[in-house]
């Protein structure tokens, strides 16, 4: 991974150091709505205001921060980050935007690599205003920055971060795209297109612009579209089908954890659940990653040298059976899909107690309740 460190650095600052910068809160000006949206998104978390990022960044390696290619890319001095040489500061406005407005829009290709993919910023003409790049055809201009229509902002732009990381072991940390795949199926479903145009002023008469509140895990009603779940008898007992609706693996991020609660009522009364109190002693309802190092489980998957997963691959379904004695006609069964954003083990990892509930407390997906007859 060194190597490509090396000649993503010596390009990638060299065009920091001379490009001009717009902070996130200039963006607002004209583009109110956007901001607005973005700020609602992951996008906008930092170092600094995402919890469970800084802690299991910091238990990783408390001197290095080899994140901030992706978390940190507007940082104009990411190599001494990377190297430990400087630690994040949270009064450098390159750093705490976040993934920021201007680093998205100044993308000008995706470089395919083996351990990560790499951003490459476009270099700007000295004294001129720097260009932005979107979708859109016949953007505005604006006395800020030049706006340019790109190809890739339809096709790619997404796969420069969220498409695969590779370790310097070749152990995969998360994999979200196959290698046939591009982004217009992420930006179909997570920039769906929304009423009004892109500015605040709508000079072109636009009805409609993408949004930018990045859907997610976090939205309800959008991780709830994600997955299908089917209930059905069987000789012995039940099965549970499950089916995974999006393009990329049911499990990413490698500190998460989803799993299915599965539990009989009769009379309203339980009598009968796949797990008593660890959800992940129902290995095969347990979708999450282990790391390893040298045999021994880790947690940071940093220096995993092996992993094993228990994953659901994109638009695949899997049969879940379940052997239950004595089920009677008129027996309710209750499938809860959960979602842990830091698993226990995780938890345990980074040692301190997430101050942020939502990192430690399961949120629905998917319930889906059938009768036995």
């Amino acid at each position: 991974m060194h190597y490509l460190l090396s000649f993503f650095l010596l390009s990638f600052i060299s065009i920091l150091f001379a490009n001009p910068y717009i902070p996130n809160e200039k963006c607002k000006e004209c583009h109110e709505t956007i901001y607005n949206e973005y700020k609602h998104s992951a996008h906008s978390l930092s170092y600094f205001t995402d919890e469970l990022h800084r802690k299991v960044a910091n238990a990783s390696n408390p001197k290095t921060y080899v994140c901030a290619t992706c978390h940190m890319p507007s940082a104009s001095n990411i190599s001494d980050l990377i190297s430990g040489k400087d630690r994040p500061d949270p009064r450098d406005i390159r750093q705490s935007d976040g993934v920021s407005c201007f680093f998205c829009h100044t993308i000008a290709y995706v470089k395919k690599a083996h351990h990560f993919n790499i951003n490459i910023p476009a270099k700007q003409a000295k004294g001129y205003k720097p260009s932005l790049f979107g979708s859109l055809n016949n953007p505005d201009e604006s006395d800020k920055h030049s706006s340019l229509n790109s190809p890739i902002y339809l096709i790619n732009v997404c796969m420069g971060c969220h498409s695969h990381k590779t370790n310097d072991n070749n152990v995969t940390l998360f994999k979200a795209m196959k290698d046939s795949q591009d982004a217009k199926s992420c930006i179909k479903c997570h920039m769906p297109k929304v009423p009004g145009g892109a500015e605040k002023h709508n000079n072109r008469n636009r009805t409609h612009h993408r949004s930018h509140k990045f859907l997610g895990i976090h939205d309800a009603k959008f991780r709830a579209t994600g997955y299908e779940i089917k209930i059905q008898k069987s000789k012995d007992g039940i099965d549970v089908l499950l089916t995974n609706k999006m393009p990329h693996p049911m499990i990413i991020q490698p500190a998460r954890a989803k799993y299915l609660q599965i539990i009989i009522k009769r009379q309203d009364k339980i009598v009968w659940r796949n797990y008593k109190k660890d959800p992940s002693s129902d290995t095969q309802a347990y979708f999450a990653y282990h790391f390893y190092k040298n045999g021994k489980p880790i947690t940071i998957p940093t220096p995993a040298t092996s992993t094993k997963f228990n994953n659901l691959e994109g638009n695949k379904t899997k049969k879940l059976s379940y052997k239950i004695p004595n089920l009677k006609k008129g027996d309710i069964v209750e499938v809860t899909l959960y979602v842990q954003l830091a698993k226990e083990e995780c938890l345990k990892a980074i040692t301190l107690t997430l101050k942020d509930k939502a990192f430690i407390t399961p949120m629905i997906i998917k319930k889906q309740k059938w009768e036995y007859k």
